[in-house]
């Protein structure tokens, strides 16, 4: 018996132990409403990913929504860096069993809520079987209520990142018009759809300087996507433009939303934010965070 199949069982036994009946799952928290659970992903570093993760969720915050984001890229701690944060604790302390989940979500900027990663932890790249089994338990845990829970996944195709993807009832893909993005980009496309069966896809383009210059990075990865990968729905949802405030406020460790809220750049976030809840009915949704579990069950 393989690892994977080996959780997929200890998974399916967690989800008959909490109710009692085959495929039973806990509800989320203890209030009424459910995360609707975004990726925020890419192949190719570089891109700016990190950075629209801390303003989508200020963008989303404006909004009146609760938003938890989860820093995804394990070894790292980006989040940590642009929000100007110093945790004691981070998702090391949890995946070793020291810290419960709850105790080490810092709050951020406007009342965002943030699990940090851990900055040069080598052994947080490749999390094993039985970490992220751990994980997923303090995950079903939380009892705190979040309308928008954001992962910051990592760039690339490594084991963590696929797993946060296949975790997520979206995925937001981050491309710029620089070839070798697009080209990673489809890659990561095409690992998640042949390994995993994913389908849907949405097209973030960062960093161009029109409307044009971003329906042409849409356009080049739409045909490949249609050429090779026709059963995959690649979905545009708009572009970030160039901004030199943008840059300057990362030089400041601070989102383009809190140094330079009325720039081009914190617009265009605000509009993001404003079109993904304005689609978010035509969006499936399992509900809770058993997306987790059910995800895991299926992937191989």
């Amino acid at each position: 018996m393989d690892q994977a199949n080996g959780l997929r069982q200890l998974v399916r036994k967690k989800a008959y132990d909490m109710n009692g009946v085959k495929g039973g799952v806990k509800k989320y928290a203890v209030g009424s409403s459910f995360p609707r659970v975004l990726a925020v992903t890419s192949g190719k570093g570089g891109v700016g990913k990190t950075n629209i993760v801390g303003n989508l969720a200020l963008a989303f915050r404006r909004l009146g929504k609760r938003v938890l984001i989860l820093d995804g890229d394990l070894g790292l701690a980006n989040i940590d860096i642009i929000f100007s944060l110093n945790p004691a604790y981070n998702i090391k302390h949890v995946i070793s069993g020291e810290k419960d989940l709850s105790e080490v979500i810092v709050e951020g900027p406007e009342e965002i809520r943030i699990i940090p990663a851990g900055s040069g932890l080598q052994e947080l790249v490749h999390l094993t079987d039985g970490q992220k089994l751990n994980l997923l338990n303090e995950f079903d845990s939380l009892n705190e209520d979040f309308d928008i829970f954001l992962i910051d996944t990592g760039a690339g195709i490594s084991s963590n990142i696929i797993y946060f993807n296949l975790a997520a009832q979206e995925r937001i893909v981050v491309a710029t018009c620089e070839p070798s993005s697009i080209t990673d980009a489809y890659a990561l496309m095409k690992v998640m759809f042949t390994q995993h069966g994913t389908r849907s896809f949405k097209l973030l383009v960062n960093m161009v300087n029109h409307a044009e210059e971003a329906k042409s990075v849409f356009r080049n990865l739409s045909n490949a996507v249609v050429r090779f990968l026709s059963d995959i729905s690649l979905e545009y949802i708009g572009f970030i433009p160039r901004d030199d405030n943008f840059q300057r406020a990362v030089r400041q460790q601070c989102t383009v939303m809190q140094c330079y809220p009325e720039s081009k750049s914190s617009k265009g976030f605000c509009e993001l934010a404003q079109r993904l809840l304005a689609c978010s009915a035509n969006t499936p949704s399992d509900g809770n965070i058993k997306f987790f579990w059910k995800k895991l069950m299926t992937c191989h």
